[in-house]
C-alpha cells in the first residue's frame, strides 16, 4: 500500500468512527429521554405490541424524520462545509418554526444546546465544531443543524452521515418502545432490524427533497405529543 493509499484509508476510518460517534446513544445529548409521542401513543392504545410498535416507528421514519430532520441535515452539511451562514440560519429557523408541539420544539433546542456543550467539553478535539456553532449565532441551534455541523467536519459523504443520524434515532426510539410498550430485548432487536432495512430508503428520500418538498406534517403524532405534555404518568420528556 502506498503512502497516499494509507493516508486515504486512515481518513476514511476516522470519518466512519466520527459518524458512529455522533450516532451513538452514549452521546451526551439526552436523546434517550425522549419518546417523540410514542409514550402517548402507547397510553392511547395505538401502540401495544411488537407489530404496532414497528409500524408506528416505520411510519415515523418515512413520514416525519425523512421529510424533516434528515432533509434538513442533508442540506445543512454542505452549507456548513461552504460556510454559508445565511443558509444555515434559514434551515435552523425552519426547524424551529415547524415543530408541531411545544415538547418537540424543546427537544430539538435542548439536544442542539447539549451537542454544542459536548463540542465545548471536548476541548481541542471539538474546537472546530464548537467555534463554528458559536459563530453562526443560531440562538438556539436545533439538533439536526448542530449535528450537521459535527458531521460536516468529518470527511464522510452526506448519505453516510444521514445513515448514522437515522440509525442513532432508531436506536433511541426502539429503547423507548422497550420501556413504554413494554417490549422484550429480542422484540426490540427485531424492530431495530426492520427499521435498519428501511433507513437507506428514508435517507435517499431525504436527500432528494428540495426546499419546497421538505415538510413537517404529522397530525396524529402532533396530537399525541400535545397530549403527552399533560399525561398523568410518564417516563419520557416527549
Amino acid at each position: 500500500m502506498t503512502t497516499v493509499e494509507a493516508n486515504a484509508a486512515a481518513r476514511s476510518a476516522a470519518s466512519l468512527l466520527q459518524i458512529l460517534w455522533l450516532a451513538s446513544p452514549a452521546l451526551p445529548v439526552g436523546g434517550f429521554s425522549y419518546s417523540e409521542g410514542l409514550e402517548a401513543a402507547v397510553d392511547a392504545g395505538h401502540v401495544h405490541d411488537e407489530t404496532s410498535a414497528a409500524q408506528w416507528l416505520g411510519d415515523q421514519l418515512h413520514l416525519a424524520l425523512a421529510r424533516s430532520d434528515l432533509a434538513v441535515e442533508a442540506q445543512a452539511i454542505p452549507a456548513w462545509r461552504a460556510d454559508d451562514v445565511a443558509r444555515i440560519r434559514a434551515l435552523n429557523h425552519w426547524v424551529l418554526q415547524t415543530r408541531e408541539t411545544h415538547e418537540l420544539r424543546l427537544q430539538t433546542e435542548q439536544m442542539g444546546r447539549s451537542l454544542l456543550e459536548w463540542a465545548r467539553q471536548l476541548g481541542p478535539l471539538g474546537a472546530g465544531v464548537f467555534e463554528r456553532l458559536q459563530a453562526a449565532d443560531l440562538n438556539p441551534p436545533t439538533y439536526p443543524v448542530a449535528c450537521a455541523c459535527a458531521a460536516a467536519s468529518a470527511d464522510a459523504s452526506v448519505r453516510d452521515s444521514l445513515l448514522g443520524y437515522a440509525f442513532g434515532w432508531a436506536e433511541n426510539m426502539v429503547q423507548a418502545a422497550i420501556k413504554s410498550v413494554p417490549l422484550g430485548q429480542s422484540a426490540g432487536q427485531r424492530t431495530l432490524a426492520l427499521l435498519a432495512g428501511e433507513i437507506p430508503l428514508a435517507v435517499d428520500q431525504a436527500i432528494a427533497l428540495s426546499d419546497n418538498d421538505r415538510q413537517a406534517f404529522t397530525p396524529l403524532l402532533a396530537i399525541h405529543s400535545a397530549r403527552h405534555e399533560t399525561q398523568y404518568s410518564r417516563l419520557f420528556r416527549s
